[in-house]
C-alpha cells in the first residue's frame, strides 16, 4: 500500500473509533462527532483523536484482530481516555505536558482491553468502556489534585440539594432548558455539556441509526427524570450529567444487543432508570475516594441487563459474531427465522417422503406377487 492508502485508511479507523463510542460504525458519523467535539473544546478534540491514533496503532502492533482494528473496537476507549483526561485536567486547556500520559494511557487501552475481552468472551460479553474506566479512575489516583505536574480536578462528596424556583422568569426558563439537557445528556458520553454538541452527536447517530438515535434522547431523558425524582442539584441535570449512562444503556439494550422488539424497547427504557438510580449510588461512593464515575454506572448496569435469562421468544440477545446496527439485526433476525422455517419444512417433507416410501414399498410387492400368481 502507497503512504496515502495508509494515512486514508488510518483517519478511517479513527473516525469509526471516536463513533463506536456511541456503537456506530461510520467513519462520517465520527467524523461528525470530531466536528461537536471541537465547537466544544478544541484541545479536548485534539486529546481524543491522540488517543485514539494511539490504542489503534497499539492494537495493530499487538496483532489484534484486524477487523475489530478496522471497525474501530480497539480505538473508542482510546478517544475517552484522550478526551476526559483533558477535561478533569486541573491544568486547563493546552498544556501540553498532558499529551504524555494521554500517550501512555492510551496505550494500554489495547492491552486492557484485550486482557477484558478474554474474560468476558467466556460469557459472550462485551467489555464495553471497561478499559477507559479502569485507566482514567487509575490516572486521578495516582496523580491527585495536590500534584505538581498533573493536577486533577478535586472531587468532593455530593450533596444532594433541592433548588427551588421562586420567580416567575425562572419558571419560564426552566422547561426551555430542561429540554436542552437531553442532547446534553448524549453530548456528555464525550464529556462535553454543549448542546450544540450534543445536537451534532444525534445527527450523526440518525445518520446512521435512527433507531439508536432515538435510543440515545430517550436514554438521556430518562437520566433527566430520574434526576428530578432524586432532586439532585438543577445544575448538574441541565449540564446532563444524569443523561450520559442512561442514554448508552438505552442504546445497547434497545437494539444493538437485542433484537428491537416492543418488549427490548420496554426493556432498555427500563435498564435506562436503573441506570440513573445507579449514577447516583456509584457518583457519591466514588466521590468519597476523590475519583470521577465515569461510565461505571453504564458498565454495570447494562452487563446486568444483557445477563438477564428469559424465556419469551422475543427477548432475544444476539450473538457478539453478529451484533451491527439495530436495523440490520432485525433483518438477521428475519432471516434466521426464514432460513429455520425452510430448514423445518424440507425435514417435514423428507420425513413425508420416507413415510411414503415404506408405505408404498410392500404394497408394490404386493401388486407383483399377485400378478406373477395369476399368470401361473
Amino acid at each position: 500500500m502507497t503512504g496515502q492508502a495508509v494515512v486514508i485508511q488510518l483517519l478511517d479507523w479513527i473516525f469509526r473509533g471516536v463513533a463506536q463510542v456511541m456503537f456506530v460504525n461510520n467513519p462520517l458519523s465520527g467524523l461528525l462527532i470530531t466536528s461537536g467535539l471541537l465547537l466544544q473544546n478544541p484541545w479536548w478534540a485534539l486529546n481524543g483523536l491522540l488517543g485514539t491514533l494511539v490504542s489503534t496503532v497499539s492494537a495493530i502492533l499487538l496483532r489484534q484482530n484486524r477487523e475489530a482494528v478496522s471497525t474501530g473496537l480497539y480505538g473508542y476507549n482510546g478517544t475517552l481516555v484522550g478526551i476526559l483526561m483533558a477535561v478533569f485536567s486541573a491544568k486547563g486547556s493546552w498544556y501540553w505536558w498532558l499529551l504524555l500520559p494521554n500517550v501512555f494511557m492510551s496505550m494500554l487501552c489495547s492491552v486492557v482491553s484485550s486482557a477484558l475481552s478474554t474474560v468476558a468472551s467466556k460469557w459472550d460479553l462485551p467489555i464495553f468502556t471497561l478499559p477507559f474506566n479502569i485507566l482514567v479512575c487509575l490516572h486521578v489516583a495516582a496523580t491527585g489534585a495536590n500534584h505538581p505536574y498533573f493536577p486533577e480536578v478535586h472531587y468532593s462528596p455530593v450533596m444532594q440539594t433541592r433548588i427551588y424556583i421562586h420567580s416567575a422568569s425562572m419558571r419560564r426558563k426552566f422547561k426551555p432548558t430542561l429540554f436542552l439537557s437531553v442532547p446534553a445528556g448524549v453530548g456528555q458520553v464525550y464529556g462535553c455539556d454543549s448542546p450544540w454538541t450534543g445536537g451534532l452527536i444525534l445527527l450523526a447517530l440518525l445518520l446512521s441509526s435512527p433507531t439508536i438515535c432515538l435510543h440515545a434522547m430517550l436514554g438521556s431523558a430518562a437520566g433527566i427524570l430520574s434526576g428530578l425524582a432524586l432532586a439532585a442539584p438543577h445544575k448538574d441535570i441541565y449540564s446532563g450529567l444524569w443523561g450520559y449512562n442512561s442514554a448508552l444503556s438505552c442504546i445497547a439494550i434497545g437494539g444493538v444487543f437485542y433484537v428491537i422488539t416492543w418488549q427490548t424497547h420496554l426493556l432498555a427504557l427500563i435498564c435506562a432508570l436503573f441506570c440513573a438510580y445507579m449514577t447516583a449510588a456509584i457518583s457519591k461512593l466514588m466521590s468519597v475516594l476523590g475519583l470521577p464515575a465515569c461510565t461505571w454506572p453504564f458498565c454495570l448496569s447494562t452487563l446486568i441487563f444483557l445477563l438477564i435469562s428469559s424465556e419469551i421468544p422475543t427477548i432475544c440477545r444476539l450473538p457478539l459474531s453478529v451484533v451491527s446496527y439495530p436495523e440490520e439485526n432485525r433483518r438477521y433476525q428475519r432471516q434466521l427465522k426464514a432460513s429455520e422455517e425452510a430448514r423445518h419444512s424440507q425435514q417435514r417433507r423428507c420425513q413425508e417422503e420416507a413415510q411414503l416410501n415404506e408405505n408404498g414399498g410392500p404394497k408394490v410387492q404386493l401388486a407383483v406377487e399377485r400378478g406373477c400368481s395369476e399368470s401361473v
